[in-house]
């Protein structure tokens, strides 16, 4: 009886030959499609799976959860990868694994699979949440087996066994997207003096070409959570999309990064998240209306590790757990509206208010209504330099 072997595919190059290099070593193949918002038919997706050699190909609409379940924790968290990265990419692996572990036990699967190579971080980010969510599934990894090795050899691989995936015309760039943003490399892009040119870019307008005039929205948070836009409640996937298109519109969200892989090397990548820049920006500042500044210096520790824990794959971990609880306790104050203008690739907020606003309006005014005893300074200046004065 021929083992079965859930893959993960994603209709490129890499796993279709996949499919048929499972197929030839005796493996029963189902391919496992996620749809977390790239976009993407899948039904051409489909068929070429089975074209491929797939005997099954499931498809699970992850949108929702990866909404609510992954992008959500992270804006509230703050969490940013070496200042610049927005995790796009990084946040749907541990879900695409969740959703394949629960897919490989109602299959009767085995062993679960994915395309991934020996130096990139996703691998890493899919099977550590596979070992954790299923311990007993065994993992492979045929890019990291089989014998070509390089795409090239690939495309010959696949034009050899007449695979649908070699008559197409191949990028320069490797793509991934979804709903929270597009990661971009290879190509030209590996030579990190070259600068991006146009093709790279998916989303997002050129900067210098983007509208002449300013656009101003409005953001409604509630405890953390984006429920509104210019004025009305808004659910979060259809916010998400919409700031997509009009951030993009104005060059909003590129980045390129020089960026320290998990496994030890350094990799240029270049990003487009629209929304995710701005919903951060704007969440950022609502935290800096309504925290106190020592649990705004706490959370900024908070959110660099929360980031490298989402980038090194390590979701699933009992220190996430931890800090979920932190996160959603000090968000409970994080209710307001904040405005942000976007033009020429920027976007500043340019206003905020809360309910629960730390500021006030007597205290910092230099005008009439002062409420601040500026007498009391000279004592607080005397006690506060008391560790360093006369030493």
């Amino acid at each position: 009886m021929r083992t079965k072997v859930l893959l993960a595919y994603s209709g490129g190059l890499d796993t279709s030959v996949c499919i048929r290099w499972l197929t030839e070593r005796g493996y029963h193949v189902i391919a496992f499609c996620a749809d977390v918002g790239q976009g993407e038919n899948l039904r051409p997706v489909r068929d070429r799976a089975y074209a491929c050699g797939a005997e099954k190909v499931i498809i699970r609409d992850l949108k929702e959860p990866f909404a609510r379940e992954y992008i959500l924790p992270a804006l509230k968290a703050g969490a940013v990868y070496e200042g610049s990265y927005l995790l796009a990419t990084a946040l749907s692996r541990p879900l695409i694994a969740q959703a394949m572990a629960q897919a490989a036990k109602a299959e009767g699967a085995a062993v679960a699979a994915h395309g991934c190579t020996g130096k990139g971080n996703d691998q890493v980010r899919i099977e550590l949440s596979l070992k954790i969510i299923h311990p007993g599934l065994k993992v492979m990894a045929p890019v990291r087996e089989w014998e070509m090795k390089s795409r090239s050899e690939e495309v010959k691989y696949a034009l050899r066994h007449r695979l649908p995936i070699a008559h197409r015309r191949e990028s320069r760039f490797s793509i991934d997207q979804n709903l929270w943003g597009v990661s971009i490399e290879s190509g030209p892009l590996e030579d990190p003096w070259v600068e991006p040119p146009a093709a790279a870019y998916r989303w997002t307008a050129d900067p210098a070409r983007a509208p002449a005039k300013p656009e101003r929205l409005t953001i409604d948070f509630r405890k953390g959570v984006p429920v509104g836009l210019n004025g009305r409640r808004v659910g979060l996937i259809d916010l998400i999309r919409r700031l997509n298109r009009t951030g993009g519109r104005h060059g909003v969200g590129r980045t390129d990064l020089m960026e320290d892989r998990l496994v030890g090397i350094k990799s240029r990548e270049v990003y487009e998240a629209p929304a995710a820049t701005i919903l951060h920006a704007a969440h950022r500042e609502l935290e800096h209306l309504t925290l106190d500044r020592e649990a705004l210096a706490f959370r900024e520790i908070v959110a660099q590790r929360y980031a490298r824990l989402i980038y090194d794959g390590l979701w699933f971990t009992p220190l996430k757990t931890a800090l979920d609880s932190f996160i959603e306790r000090i968000q409970e104050k994080v209710t307001g509206t904040v405005r942000v203008k976007l033009f020429k690739g920027n976007a500043a907020c340019v206003g905020r208010r809360s309910p629960h606003s730390r500021y006030v309006k007597g205290f910092a005014t230099y005008e009439g209504k002062d409420l601040f005893d500026q007498k009391a300074a000279a004592g607080f200046i005397t006690i506060w330099g008391l560790p360093y004065i006369g030493v």
